[in-house]
């Protein structure tokens, strides 16, 4: 079975390739490099043993995805390509809609174009926007509150509506929390260029010498420790979510799960996990609170235990080793010393 991988180079992009390959499926990866790095690729095919067919290619070729359906039998499509960054997103929006939902669209359009129905999409728990309860459910009410969370928001919607108009397409959308980790190698992981815009990267580069100290926004939350709590998933965790949701949309349905652990860290828990990792001490410096932060948010997971027969392994102390393992052998990211 031939399964296209957008996005496939990225951080969660990789990890999915492995897992796909040690689950038997003949893969192939479209990536514009954006964000990413094709030594990615070449890195997954020596841990794996596998020559991935890869095309430098970005989802607005219309084009250019004709000829990938062309060359290969596409059964079903893993989309990870877009733009994720939700800081960046208020300055971009025209980048964010264009990228995400226009991309898309125009996936989906090739793909009715060859009959390949089969479709898992990378979502984002920021379709939830602010919840006021813990832990979040599928069916509690969506309302981003950036044009990334917006996005990802519209494709979902979009591909609900499709399903209505023609009922014979396998659909999930997985709504992940917050990956974090690497793969136990140290040969892939996620590659930060500039300044990181989420927790654990930055504490990772903090540890390497590469940021002074750690920015902690809000140290007055109603929490046990006052900081924020969040849900961190490990990405080979998340990686093998998407192989059983593959699995799971063998019938034609729309099929929305959450991927997380459902457990909630507090970021003075992630300092403290990081810092038994790697050995070293991070500083931090409490600031005041970001507009639109929230005190707690992590998943209830009841659904993908039953839906998809699913659940994170991984505990906190595993993502954090894996994560300082890669750090630390891959200092500069891919390619770069």
């Amino acid at each position: 079975m031939e399964i296209l991988v957008t996005g496939g180079a990225g951080f969660i992009g990789s990890h999915t390739c492995i897992e796909l390959i040690n689950s038997g499926y003949k893969v192939i990866v479209i990536d514009n490099l954006c964000n990413s790095s094709e030594e990615s690729l070449r890195r997954v095919e020596k841990i794996t043993g596998y020559d991935i067919t890869f095309y430098k290619l970005d989802i607005r070729d219309h084009a250019g995805l004709t000829k990938v359906f062309n060359k290969h039998s596409i059964e079903g499509v893993i989309h990870f390509a877009g733009l994720k960054v939700a800081g960046e997103s208020i300055n971009k929006p025209f980048d964010y809609y264009d990228t995400n939902v226009i991309g898309t669209l125009i996936l989906v359009k090739v793909m009715r174009e060859f009959k390949c129905k089969s479709l898992v999409f990378s979502s984002s728990a920021a379709v939830y926007g602010n919840s006021n309860s813990v832990p979040i459910k599928e069916n509690f009410s969506l309302s981003p509150v950036n044009p990334y969370g917006r996005t990802k928001l519209m494709v979902e919607e979009f591909l609900q509506d499709f399903f209505v108009a023609d009922d014979t397409w396998r659909i999930a959308l997985l709504r992940y929390f917050n990956p974090i980790g690497a793969h136990e190698s140290g040969r892939i992981g996620e590659e930060i260029k500039g300044v990181p815009n989420n927790l654990m990267p930055y504490i990772s580069q903090v540890a390497n010498g590469n940021l002074n100290k750690l920015k902690i926004f809000g140290g007055d939350y109603n929490t046990p420790d006052g900081t924020g709590i969040r849900d961190y998933i490990h990405v080979v965790d998340l990686a093998r979510g998407h192989i059983n949701a593959l699995r799971a949309i063998e019938s034609p349905q729309v099929l929305i799960s959450n991927l997380g652990t459902g457990i909630g860290y507090s970021v003075f828990d992630m300092i403290k996990s990081f810092e038994k990792a790697s050995g070293k001490t991070i500083p931090y410096q409490i600031v005041d609170r970001r507009a639109g932060d929230i005190a707690s948010s992590y998943a209830d997971i009841s659904f993908s235990k039953e839906k998809l027969n699913w659940e994170a392994k991984y505990d906190l102390d595993q993502m954090c080793n894996d994560l300082w393992r890669w750090q630390s052998e891959n200092p500069k990211g891919y390619c770069r010393k």
